[in-house]
């Protein structure tokens, strides 16, 4: 369980972290991500920075624009959030969300057998 300062810190992580990838960074590819969450370690060492994208095809090519817009989007994180060390950011894809329409599908496939 996070302490409050980290749960913190993890919502001004995220917000931030948005805003940055919609107004400076230039890859217009990035524009069409979504950061869902943030988890960072108690010892402020990194942060993993959960996103989606609507178009999961392109998931391959984001991972990599992400990458490399990382170091750009750790130091302008720094420039806004005041914290001693402004973790290394890890991003990775969130499945929650498409794992929340696959159990749609199957409860709606469910209840479509039930009512025959």
């Amino acid at each position: 369980m996070a302490s409050i300062k980290i749960e913190r810190l993890n919502h001004a992580f995220q917000e931030e972290i948005s805003m940055i990838i919609m107004r400076e960074v230039k890859n217009q590819e990035l524009k069409m991500v979504t950061i869902t969450g943030v988890e960072t370690a108690n010892d402020l060492s990194y942060a993993k920075v959960f996103y989606t994208i609507l178009d999961n095809d392109k998931q391959p090519v984001i991972d990599e624009a992400l990458k490399k817009a990382s170091p750009f989007i750790r130091k302008k994180l720094a420039e806004r959030v005041e914290v001693r060390h402004t973790p290394e950011l890890k991003f990775l894809y969130d499945t929650s969300i498409a794992y929340g329409e696959h159990i749609d599908k199957i409860m709606e496939e469910i209840n479509n057998k039930e009512s025959r």
